[in-house]
């Protein structure tokens, strides 16, 4: 997931057409190297780590059922946390207003904040907040990747140097980057661009930007439209982003040929998060509606061969992060617009069959989520 941003006047608020957030967040997650017995006892495998958009610190979360379900503890990380990102090493790498929040999930301590190198206005808080939004980390966890968002303008792909703590360079990419993602072998930086109907591809050799538009709706209505991409995915088997629109399409983008292609979606409602399954499965968060036909909340679970069901959710969410054996889905709460609620839902990936999703009380307006 991630940007930067700093709110601009009122007026040009009210020009944006709603969704903020977008971490990309790491949900497969690996778990963190556990050295001694105390501190395993300490952050259970499973556990979750949430951003709390709301305040100014992560969240660990016990999912249970096992232990029994709820907050396990917080962090201070900086203002207004919108997407984070694990590492093997079980540090999280956090996007704030402030800057990157390093935060070490065994011994549940901040390490470290990273100032951004971009200026992005005042620290605040809200919807259309400078600062950073997604946020990926390298597959070989030797740089940090996160998009800032700079009210008014363009936002700044950021590179973060994992060993030293420090942004090593910056590039331009599309306005409030929602989300961010890295392929598979690390050859490329995906950064998605809200309010610029695009994909920026960033070469992560060359540091070169590619513009890659991404409106199967068209643009018209600028900045006011609600018709834009949100968060993506990488689909590991080809390397093609998939970005969901409004449950109704879902935006194929070929980034080899800089080509999109649409496929039908079932929902019908306006979507944000999304996340794989380890056997390709698709989940994707609806919202609730925006527009007056819109359906209401819900999670999409869409398998490889395009089949869809939709389980419903009580109330807007905002992302999605997936547990390790791929049955369980932990929806935020956190919407970055109004109706937001300080939980997770978890939800049984079992089948038409399985339980009923059920609340957990944890965090404060949470939006990114990862699984330790």
């Amino acid at each position: 997931m991630s940007v930067r941003r700093a709110v601009p006047a009122v007026a040009a608020a009210l020009l944006l057409a709603g969704c903020a957030t977008g971490t990309r967040t790491s949900a497969d997650a690996p778990r963190p190297t556990l050295e001694e017995g105390a501190a395993q006892e300490r952050t259970p495998h499973g556990t979750l780590l949430v951003a709390d958009f709301g305040g100014d610190t992560v969240t660990f979360v016990d999912p249970g059922p096992g232990r029994g379900a709820g907050t396990d503890g917080s962090v201070e990380a900086g203002t207004a946390p919108y997407g984070l990102t694990v590492g093997e090493d079980g540090r999280a790498w956090v996007a704030t207003a402030e800057g990157v929040a390093v935060i070490d999930t065994v011994t549940r301590t901040r390490l470290d904040v990273i100032p951004y190198a971009t200026e992005s206005g005042p620290v605040t808080t809200g919807e259309y907040r400078g600062g950073g939004m997604g946020i990926a980390l390298a597959p070989d966890g030797e740089h940090v990747y996160v998009g800032v968002n700079v009210p008014g303008g363009n936002g700044v792909l950021e590179v973060i140097d994992t060993a030293t703590r420090e942004v090593t360079a910056t590039v331009p990419v599309g306005r409030r980057p929602f989300d961010v993602d890295v392929s598979a072998d690390g050859a490329e930086v995906y950064a998605t661009g809200h309010d610029s109907f695009d994909v920026t591809a960033v070469g992560t050799r060359t540091l070169e930007p590619r513009r890659m538009e991404v409106a199967p709706y068209g643009t018209e209505g600028g900045l006011g439209s609600w018709l834009k991409p949100h968060y993506a995915v990488v689909r590991p088997s080809d390397g093609k982003l998939l970005l969901p629109f409004e449950g109704e399409r879902l935006a194929v983008l070929d980034p080899r040929t800089d080509t999109v292609r649409t496929e039908r979606m079932t929902a019908d409602t306006h979507q944000h998060g999304a996340a794989l399954t380890p056997d390709g499965t698709l989940l994707v968060v609806g919202t609730g509606p925006i527009a007056a036909d819109d359906g209401e909340p819900s999670l999409t679970v869409r398998t490889p061969d395009g089949r869809e069901r939709t389980v419903a959710l009580d109330g807007p969410h905002e992302d999605v992060a997936v547990s390790r054996d791929g049955r369980t889905a932990y929806v935020t709460g956190g919407f970055t617009r109004d109706g937001y609620w300080n939980g997770i839902t978890v939800v049984d990936l079992a089948g038409e069959g399985a339980g009923k999703p059920f609340r957990i009380g944890a965090g404060e307006r949470p939006l990114g989520i990862a699984v330790l």
